[in-house]
């Protein structure tokens, strides 16, 4: 019932949320993984959750007993990097901080062999400089998978300046052949999914901070006509406030501060508040004990006015493909790869330069003239590829 067998051993550093649900995959695809973590309760949590998740599958039917078997013995538990040394590949899950990471590998480089690939998970930090701290700077990769990673489908595979073609070729099949969908990106902040999903959020921040409408319904709007699974409140509350907005952050201060990815001051308030969502009870909703939204009872969205939910749609959508477009035109990623990251790394219910094509070419440059027209802000600038596209009568696909 598991996937095809690979004879290839892997070394994962940090059993947390994201090193445990790689671990998973990798023993699920029949490879040899030893999920290394300096703290023994954290390993012990570890093993207790992969246990819990392996019996929920049984009881959906998903696997058989045997199969719960066989991937809990590919996995075994160590605390020291020296552990790691006959790894064929090796994936860093620690915390988001460079310095850290850079220790870990350069430590790791003195074990393993010269042809292991070494790997970070990150999800904003520069995969340049994370290889720089490596004797071989060219066996290192960005190998960013998606929260839960069991579920996701998507992982971004991100190649540094410094990082062979071999090493590419061997990650990019890897995992495809561990049953994912692979977006190579470019060595950019956000890579594609945290770059082109920022108006999502931002885009929504900004038209309530301007009194157009509060985060009911913005989230109704953008469910309703758009058909996201979840609206941008929801969903921030779901990640959590803290965690959002520090991406946000990043990704503003890794460009230079581009005005298109600027933090929201009432995102801020809420983290320093500590209305962080789901997590902590309150965000931009109400939530009881078990996670579960509150809802509110003196909300009467039937008393918007269709207009303004279209508005609101369409201004978020607009930005959406203008930040996707400027992907394309910057050379992030390629369309198919930029599409695949948006519908499989975070639901959108279609690819954003698609939907460009279906609204029309001609649209989307005109409803971010309209928005730079009305504010006069470069955030509201237009891709250069969708003016060139509009004048060539061209499409995405």
């Amino acid at each position: 019932m598991g996937r095809r067998k690979m004879g290839i051993n892997v070394g994962i550093i940090g059993s947390g949320t994201m090193g445990s649900g790689i671990a998973q995959v990798a023993a699920t695809s029949g490879c040899k993984v030893k999920l290394y973590d300096t703290n023994q309760v954290a390993l012990d949590k570890s093993k207790g959750a992969l246990k819990k998740i392996l019996n929920r599958l049984i009881e959906k039917g998903r696997i058989n007993s045997e199969e719960k078997d066989r991937i809990q013995s590919n996995i075994s538990y160590v605390y020291s990097l020296k552990d790691l040394s006959d790894s064929n590949l090796t994936i860093e899950a620690i915390v988001e901080n460079l310095d850290i990471k850079k220790k870990v590998f350069s430590e790791l480089e003195t074990y393993v062999s010269d042809d292991c690939i070494i790997a970070s998970n990150t999800s904003s930090l520069s995969i340049a400089s994370i290889a720089s701290s490596l004797q071989n700077p060219e066996r290192c990769i960005g190998i960013h998978f998606f929260n839960p990673a069991p579920l996701m489908k998507l992982v971004e595979v991100v190649p540094a300046i410094q990082t062979s073609n071999e090493t590419l070729e061997k990650s990019v099949q890897i995992i495809a052949e561990w049953g994912k969908t692979v977006s190579v990106a470019k060595d950019t902040p956000g890579f594609i999914v945290n770059r082109v999903a920022r108006p999502f959020y931002g885009e929504s921040l900004r038209i309530y901070e301007e009194g157009l409408a509060d985060f009911v319904t913005i989230d109704h709007s953008l469910k309703t006509l758009g058909g996201f699974r979840m609206g941008p409140f929801e969903l921030m509350d779901f990640i959590g406030n803290d965690v959002n907005y520090t991406v946000t952050e990043t990704v503003f201060t890794a460009f230079y501060f581009d005005p298109r990815y600027k933090p929201a001051f009432t995102q801020k308030r809420f983290a320093e508040a500590g209305y962080l969502g789901r997590k902590s009870g309150k965000g931009y909703y109400d939530y009881d004990e078990n996670g579960k939204k509150i809802e509110t009872s003196n909300v009467t969205l039937s008393a918007v006015e269709e207009s303004l939910k279209e508005q609101i749609f369409n201004r978020v959508l607009v930005m959406l493909i203008n930040e996707a477009a400027d992907a394309l035109f910057l050379n992030i990623a390629s369309a198919e790869d930029i599409d695949n990251a948006m519908t499989k790394g975070v639901n959108y219910p279609k690819g954003l330069l698609a939907w460009a094509n279906e609204k029309g070419i001609d649209w989307c440059v005109n409803k971010m003239d309209e928005l730079y027209n009305e504010y006069h802000e470069d955030r509201y600038r237009c891709s250069p590829l969708l003016r060139k596209m509009n004048k060539e009568n061209k499409t995405f696909f």
